[in-house]
């Protein structure tokens, strides 16, 4: 069974910076995306970043060149690196995963979920 743990979420004050973990394990495949979603308090659930294990990536337009997702493939850990953020980007920040190495960030073809981790951006 493939499961996801995430980490590092805090609350920070508008300006600043935090790094998300996403760590898998149970995994019996070799191909595979890992990804980021967000849901606001008052929000619909969002596709963040997602980066496959063949380097391909994806960007919500909204966060391109703020956030940066990366992947270590021996750790089968996922990071985000959010920097400049904002109040707007307060949210729970899941993680998620599929089989495959198309980096979509349509919710629909993920099928594992993390538990989330919170993001707080006060200004």
């Amino acid at each position: 069974q493939v499961q996801l743990q995430e980490s590092g979420g805090g609350s920070v004050q508008s300006g600043g910076s935090l790094r998300l973990s996403c760590t898998a394990s149970g995994y019996t495949f070799s191909d595979y995306c890992l990804a980021w979603f967000r849901q606001g308090p008052t929000k619909e659930r969002e596709g963040v970043a997602v980066i496959c294990s063949d380097g391909s990536t994806a960007y919500a337009e909204s966060m391109q060149g703020r956030f940066t997702a990366s992947l270590n493939n021996t750790k089968n850990t996922l990071y985000l690196q959010m920097n400049s953020l904002k109040p707007e980007d307060t949210a729970m920040y899941y993680c998620a995963t599929r089989q495959g190495h198309i980096a979509t960030l349509s919710a629909r073809y993920y099928h594992y979920w993390g538990q989330g981790t919170q993001v707080t951006v006060s200004s």
